[in-house]
């Protein structure tokens, strides 16, 4: 067994294990980041509720010691005397909306926010007495105020500082602060944090992505290197068997003898050199064309006529087969520039295939006809056609469609990337359509003389 083929049997096996393997560890850092982020949620919404609490609390006690700041201490003189009207006077306490505007408490709570490192938060307030009736209040208080779901409630009592004589005579108010929802600027406080944790996990996923692409790509790589070492060892294997045979007969003395024979293995060693030949340079073509350094000798060119002439050269190929090409030769202008070499080698190439992945008696249809801007040529067969992936793959290098352990079909598998290359470099569209067991066409549009730049 080859090494490739070693590697890709081991890959065969490892690849389902590697995918469950990182498939898994992703799956658990995605959880173990949502754990981590709720924790972090819960953790940062009770910070800023606390904060809120004690900005609302040291509003509260602020408003109670400005408030509730003057003590009763009334003058004691002899013979001075108080009507009841002015005793009642003097215990009824101040209030904060006597005391301070709507706009100063607001300006108090903002404040003591920012203080807390709580910015730009909208809230809603009211101050009450005792019988809960509102002494001020905002606009949306009463609004906000029913709905629980959308907003927090925190509320803190303004109460007479403790020890002063208006402790216990002064009515019981309190400040009722609504704040939206913590979660949401709680949300937008740990943003950053949030898209860093996003942005790292999509990084992870693409990395693992890359890595799956990349084993597959390798897997496909390795089963086309086996394939091309396969169709090489088959294709080098014949004519290499055949000389071997035929330097055999030329060292028989009966041969040696027969002139006519002598020169009948001589020319059977020379085709089949001639024919490795042929591989070899098939196989330097193919790292020319990788390298893109196709050189190219643009001129005009009938197509009509090197159609023609090309079909000459298949007519012993077709007869054997019991096979037919039709030709539809419809192009009112088959004058183009190309190369007559390369262009020449891509219409046998795609002859050639049709011919070989005949099932028997091939029945070939070329046709052409042309538009404004291009000459379009069009070869069919009624082969095996092909699914959609090989459809997909055609043009890849070293790419045949899989006919199990059969090598009925000669080739490296260059010659459709040879034709698609070709196609390119003159500034050329190929498209192919085909259908499993019922054949396979190819359409080749190509700028017509007047509109390729020399």
């Amino acid at each position: 067994m080859f090494p490739v083929q070693v590697i890709f049997v081991r890959m065969k096996r490892t690849f389902p294990a590697i995918i469950i393997l990182i498939s898994l560890s992703i799956l658990g850092l995605i959880l173990l980041q949502k754990s981590w982020f709720d924790n972090l949620l819960e953790v940062t919404e009770n910070q800023f509720a606390s904060k809120v609490e004690t900005a609302v609390k040291d509003v509260a006690n602020e408003l109670a010691n400005n408030t509730y700041s003057r003590q009763l201490r009334l003058p004691r003189r002899n013979g001075m005397t108080f009507s009841p009207d002015y005793h009642l006077h003097i215990l009824n306490a101040p209030t904060v909306s006597e005391k301070f505007s709507l706009q100063e408490v607001a300006s108090k709570i903002k404040m003591a926010l920012e203080n807390r490192n709580v910015k730009d938060m909208s809230f809603e307030f009211g101050v009450a007495n005792s019988k809960e009736e509102l002494e001020m209040s905002t606009s949306r208080f009463n609004q906000q105020l029913l709905d629980t779901v959308n907003f927090k409630q925190v509320w803190f009592p303004i109460v007479p500082e403790s020890g002063s004589e208006l402790e216990g005579i002064a009515d019981s108010e309190k400040l009722l602060v609504i704040v939206p929802d913590y979660r949401k600027p709680v949300l937008a406080s740990l943003k950053w944090v949030l898209i860093g944790a996003v942005a790292f996990m999509l990084i992870i996923i693409a990395a693992f992505y890359i890595t799956v692409k990349s084993l597959v790509d390798q897997r496909k790589l390795s089963e086309i290197k086996s394939d091309f070492i396969n169709n090489m060892t088959h294709e080098f294997k014949t004519p290499l068997a055949t000389i071997s045979l035929a330097v055999d007969a030329l060292r028989n003395e009966k041969v040696q003898q027969d002139k006519e024979k002598t020169r009948y293995f001589s020319g059977i060693i020379k085709e089949e050199n001639v024919r490795m030949n042929k591989h070899v340079e098939t196989i330097l073509q193919a790292g020319l064309m990788e390298r893109q350094q196709l050189q190219l000798n643009f001129q005009p060119l009938h197509v009509h006529v090197l159609i023609t002439d090309i079909l000459d050269n298949y007519q012993l190929q077709l007869k054997e087969k019991e096979g037919e090409i039709r030709v539809q030769l419809n192009a009112k202008s088959d004058l183009i520039k190309a190369d007559e070499v390369h262009f020449t080698n891509m219409i046998s190439n795609l002859i050639d295939n049709a011919i070989k992945y005949s099932k028997e008696k091939p029945r070939i249809t070329i046709s052409t006809h042309c538009s404004k801007k291009f000459f379009v040529m069009r070869v069919e067969d009624n082969g095996i056609g092909m699914n959609k992936e090989t459809v997909k793959r055609i043009f890849e290098k070293f790419f045949r469609a899989h006919t199990g352990n059969l090598h009925d079909v000669k080739g490296f598998g260059l010659g459709m990337s040879y034709v698609k290359t070709v196609v390119d470099t003159h500034k050329g569209k190929i498209k192919v359509e085909s259908t499993l067991g019922k054949g396979s066409a190819f359409t080749i549009e190509m700028p017509l003389a007047e509109k390729v730049e020399s």
